[in-house]
C-alpha cells in the first residue's frame, strides 16, 4: 500500500502525458451536448472519486449530478429514461456487473457514457462510449491508493476540458510535483492518537467531503478502526451524541468557503472533550496536521489524500495489521 501510494505522482504524470486529444475531444462533445440528467456509477473508493467529480461538475458546470442506485437497473429492472443523459462510471478493475450493466443499459438507450477505468480491456471499458484509462498500472494492494488518486485526476481532467478552463488545466499539470511534496508531509502526530483508538469520526464538507469518505473507508479496511464520515454540517444533527472525552475526530479543512466553518467546528469539538486532529493548510495556526495544497483549491483534495495515505499505511502497521491484505477482502469485488 505504501509503495503504491508513493508511486501516485508518477502515475498521474503518465496519465497527464497521454490521451490529451481524446480528453479535448470529449470536452468538445460535452460542450455541444444537452443533458437533462447526469449520473455517476461506482462502488467503494471509486464512488468517493465519483463524488468528487460530481462536486466539480455541479460547482463549475451547473449540472445537477446524482449517484445511480445500480440495483434499479441490475435487480429491479426499472424502465429508466436514458436519453439526454450523461453517465460516468469510475472503476479500478472494470469487472463488477453492477457497474458494467448500467453503462450498457444507458448507452443502448442513447445516453453519453464515460468510463474512467484502470483496466482499459475490461468489460466496463468496452461497454462505455468513452473509455478513459487511469494509467495507474497494476495495483497489488487490496486497498486502492494510486488508482483512487488517478481517478480523482481523471474526473478533474474531464471537467477541465468540459469547461475549457486553462487555470484548472494548468493546475492539473502541476499535480505530480505537488503529490511528491505531499508524500513527504509529516502526519506522525496522528499515530499517537489513532494507534490505540477504537473508533473515529472523519469530517469534511463540500469538496473535502469525498476525502473524508475515503479516509473512513481506509481506516476500516487497513486498521480495523470503526470509522464514520460526516459532513461538518451534519455533526449537530445526531452524531454529536457520540462525542465524549477523548473521542477522536479527523477534520479535513481544505481551502475554500467551507474551511472557516470546519475550523470553528474543530474548536467547538475540543471544548466538548473530543481529541481533534484538524488537518489544514500551513496558514491555519490551529491545525494539528498540515494539509498540502495544490495550484488551485479545487485540486487540494487530491494532494490531501496523498498525505493521508502515507499516514494510514504506517497506522495499519502500528496497529499490528497488514495494510496490503485486509481481512475478509479481495482486490476485485463483483456484485449484482
Amino acid at each position: 500500500m505504501l509503495k503504491e501510494a508513493l508511486s501516485a505522482a508518477d502515475c498521474v504524470a503518465l496519465q497527464l502525458e497521454n490521451d490529451v486529444e481524446r480528453y479535448a475531444e470529449l470536452g468538445r462533445k460535452l460542450r455541444t451536448t444537452t443533458f437533462n440528467t447526469a449520473l455517476t456509477v461506482a462502488r467503494g473508493s471509486s464512488d468517493h472519486a465519483a463524488n468528487y467529480c460530481a462536486y466539480l461538475i455541479m460547482a463549475r458546470m451547473g449540472r445537477i449530478v446524482a449517484s445511480l442506485p445500480m440495483s434499479l437497473v441490475t435487480l429491479y429492472k426499472s424502465p429508466l429514461v436514458t436519453r439526454d443523459t450523461l453517465t460516468i462510471a469510475i472503476s479500478q478493475s472494470g469487472q463488477s456487473p453492477d457497474v458494467v450493466e448500467p453503462i450498457r443499459y444507458f448507452r443502448d438507450g442513447g445516453a453519453t457514457t464515460i468510463a474512467l477505468v484502470n483496466d482499459i480491456d475490461s468489460p466496463l471499458a468496452h461497454a462505455a462510449e468513452w473509455a478513459m484509462p487511469l494509467r495507474a498500472g497494476k495495483e497489488q494492494s487490496v486497498a486502492a491508493t494510486k488508482s483512487f488518486i488517478t481517478s480523482l485526476v481523471a474526473g478533474a481532467r474531464l471537467v477541465a476540458q468540459w469547461q475549457n478552463d486553462p487555470e484548472l488545466t494548468e493546475g492539473l499539470a502541476a499535480l505530480p510535483e505537488a503529490l511528491r511534496s505531499a508524500a513527504q508531509v509529516d502526519w506522525s502526530p496522528a499515530l499517537e492518537v489513532l494507534t490505540p483508538a477504537r473508533n473515529i469520526m472523519v469530517v469534511g464538507r463540500g469538496i473535502s467531503f469525498p476525502i473524508a469518505l475515503e479516509a473512513a473507508l481506509k481506516f476500516k479496511e487497513t486498521s480495523a478502526l470503526q470509522a464514520e464520515a460526516f459532513s461538518g454540517a451534519e455533526i449537530k444533527h445526531g452524531p454529536m451524541a457520540l462525542i465524549e472525552d477523548g473521542y477522536p475526530l479527523l477534520i479535513f479543512a481544505t481551502r475554500g468557503p467551507t474551511q472557516a466553518g470546519l475550523i470553528a467546528l474543530a474548536a467547538e469539538m475540543r471544548t466538548r472533550g473530543a481529541r481533534v486532529l484538524l488537518a489544514a493548510p500551513s496558514d491555519v495556526p490551529e491545525r494539528d496536521l498540515t494539509l498540502p495544497t495544490a495550484a488551485t483549491p479545487d485540486l487540494d483534495p487530491i494532494v490531501a489524500v496523498q498525505a493521508f495515505y502515507v499516514m494510514a499505511a504506517h497506522l495499519s502497521k502500528a496497529r499490528g495489521m497488514d495494510p496490503d491484505r485486509p481481512r475478509h477482502l479481495s482486490k476485485v469485488t463483483k456484485t449484482n
